[in-house]
């Protein structure tokens, strides 16, 4: 804390997609988080892929431009058995970290797994399983949440960045005397 003032950061959090892509805004103040905004950027009707693109860029940094994040998170692609939608999955991915590079934005990616294992505490969580515990932790109102998942998806590549922020890095666990005696040769009296 800097003159009993505490120090804020909005983090912008976004799911890719290549139909809708989802996101999310988070005040942080001290160790408090609040949602500032969530959306998504609905890219059906553009008719080429390169549209999309386009669109994709031209919105994440409209939504830049207007709340300022301090940091970006992203959920990063998961591995599907469809080659061509993991492609195109990449490459909005790829548009939108750009839009956030182009503005100086720090970007970490988190995995749909961590991201709903930071959320509700199961990896397997359902996409509803994961707006319900938001809409408790974050005090969103009903009439706030939209009818697709994807706005909220976004907000919780946010929530988990902030859940994240100040943790330092768990201890690896030992795999029995032998390695703890590799790892701390120091601490054993010969």
């Amino acid at each position: 804390m800097q003159g009993g003032t505490e120090t804020e950061k909005i983090i912008l959090g976004i799911d890719p997609g290549t139909n809708l892509m989802g996101y999310g805004v988070l005040r942080v103040t001290g160790h408090k988080a609040a949602m500032v905004t969530m959306g998504v950027i609905d890219l059906r009707k553009y008719a080429t892929p390169y549209l999309k693109l386009g669109r994709i860029f031209e919105r994440v940094t409209g939504i830049i431009e207007a709340y300022l994040p301090d940091e970006m998170a992203i959920e990063a692609p998961f591995f599907g058995k469809n080659v061509q939608s993991m492609l195109k999955l990449g490459r909005a991915q790829g548009v939108a970290i750009a839009a956030a590079i182009h503005r100086d934005i720090p970007i970490t990616e988190y995995a749909p797994l961590k991201i709903k294992m930071a959320i509700t505490g199961n990896g397997q969580a359902s996409k509803e399983q994961v707006a319900g515990m938001l809409t408790r932790m974050l005090h969103i109102e009903e009439k706030d949440m939209l009818p697709y998942m994807d706005a909220t998806d976004g907000l919780a590549a946010a929530y988990c960045h902030f859940l994240q922020m100040g943790r330092p890095a768990a201890p690896q666990p030992y795999h029995g005397w032998k390695d703890f005696i590799r790892k701390n040769p120091e601490r054993v009296k010969g």
